[in-house]
């Protein structure tokens, strides 16, 4: 066999396995090392599979990424997001759907502070949801709110997908987390408006809800949520303005929320240790995945196969938009079944040599990307968040009915995507001026 055919062949290899829902870390792992053995022999294979690792490891900015998840699980154990939703509850309390904006609302601010999508679901879902079946919103409605907004965790900086991104792409983290701050917001301002219109037309969705808060509910609610927004200042403002490199970040952003809960009388030892044991368990997963990435990536370079799809795209593709639809197709048919971390990096290697050849900003292209990939979170039958929400109300909704609730945000996701994809200057303004 030619090495472009061993390449195909063990392309074909993965996709198989991860159909069979074998963990795509090893997958890759497995696959890339049979396939430079089968292609220049064990010895380069083993060498290969030495050395990668460790230049992997050793890359500083991946410092980020457990710093950054601790510091979203220390935020949660840690109470820091206890009062968003009652605060955004009663500010929005006169809108059509007040309480599924507020989720959405409280969903974003989650994500400043979280970095996971996964994580932002599954805490809001116990808050917010729980307090909207309550109030007689439609089950649909109250679970699809919380598990798509929740997907806000991928694109609202820091995010842990932006940092592995920017990491692949050779592109600056800080830059990426810039370009994320207004496709973030525009996400969530483009939900609240569909869920406000959907009130609108049919009220029995969101029933309005006669509620006066009084002067002491208020200041409660200023008590409880100012532990949030200040975590957000700290670690976004200093990167915004210089002070602090984005590795540094999570560092700076784990040590403040581990004071605010200490200011709170929430840190304790129970706590600290849950949070860094699952901390630790979403590095491991990340960094296994990126591990057999990097493999892959170095594979399918040495095989050719990268060139070979590019040349055959491009005769398809006349134009930049073109070029970027079709690779949205590709991701939105692989979001049904693979998550996102591995959709990324199993495909960045094939398609960098395509984006090179048609000048697409690699900036621009990964806010795309990782839209793409929110839309893949909550889509059938593979919808992680979807299935967090499912788990957190232990069969209250039936899962059925949380994907079809999500669906009214994948059709507004697809809105939201036309303006990212039709005016780049939404993801490109804030790093050109603040760069």
């Amino acid at each position: 066999m030619s090495m472009l055919e061993i390449g195909y062949t063990c392309t074909g290899l993965v996709l198989l396995l991860i159909a069979l829902r074998v963990p795509i870390g090893i997958v890759l792992i497995l696959v890339s090392f049979c396939g430079l053995w089968a292609a220049l022999g064990l010895q380069v294979a083993v060498g290969i599979a030495r050395a990668i690792p460790f230049d992997f490891i050793a890359n500083w900015s991946f410092s980020a990424v457990p710093m950054f998840l601790l510091m979203g699980y220390v935020a949660s154990h840690g109470g820091l997001t206890d009062g968003l939703f009652a605060a955004l509850r009663i500010v929005l309390r006169r809108v059509p759907g007040g309480l599924a904006c507020a989720g959405v609302g409280a969903c974003a601010m989650f994500s400043a502070a979280s970095g996971s999508s996964v994580a932002t679901s599954a805490a809001m879902s116990k808050i917010a949801v729980p307090e909207m079946l309550k109030r007689g919103y439609d089950p649909a409605l109250a679970t699809g709110t919380i598990a798509s907004a929740g997907t806000l965790g991928s694109m609202i900086p820091p995010s842990i997908l932006m940092i592995v991104y920017a990491i692949f792409a050779n592109v600056s983290v800080g830059k990426m987390f810039m370009a994320g701050f207004l496709p973030g917001a525009l996400s969530a301002a483009m939900y609240m408006a569909m869920i406000m219109l959907r009130a609108r037309l049919n009220p029995r969705l969101a029933p309005p809800i006669a509620y006066t808060p009084t002067a002491e509910e208020k200041r409660k609610a200023l008590r409880e949520v100012w532990p949030l927004p200040t975590l957000i200042l700290g670690v976004l403002g200093g990167i915004f303005l210089g002070l602090i490199t984005p590795t540094e970040a999570g560092a700076v952003g784990a040590s403040i929320a581990l004071v605010l809960a200490a200011l709170r009388g929430r840190l304790n030892w129970e706590m600290l240790r849950s949070a860094v044991r699952e901390a630790a368990l979403g590095t491991s997963t990340v960094f296994l995945i990126a591990v057999g990435a990097t493999m892959f990536t170095s594979f399918m370079g040495m095989t050719g196969v990268p060139r070979s799809v590019s040349s055959a795209l491009l005769g398809f593709a006349t134009d930049q938009v073109t070029l970027i639809i079709m690779i949205a197709a590709i991701y939105l048919i692989l979001g049904m079944f693979i998550e996102g971390v591995g959709i990324m990096l199993l495909t960045l290697p094939i398609l960098f040599p395509l984006l090179q050849a048609a000048n697409v900003d690699m900036i621009w292209f990964g806010i795309i990307v990782i839209k793409l990939l929110e839309v893949g979170m909550v889509t059938p039958p593979v919808g992680l968040n979807c299935y967090v929400i499912g788990s957190a109300l232990r069969g209250q909704v039936p899962l059925a009915t949380v994907f079809r609730g999500a669906m009214w945000f994948v059709a507004t996701d697809a809105a939201t995507l036309a303006l990212l994809i039709s005016f780049p200057a939404i993801a490109l303004w804030l790093p050109g001026v603040l760069g």
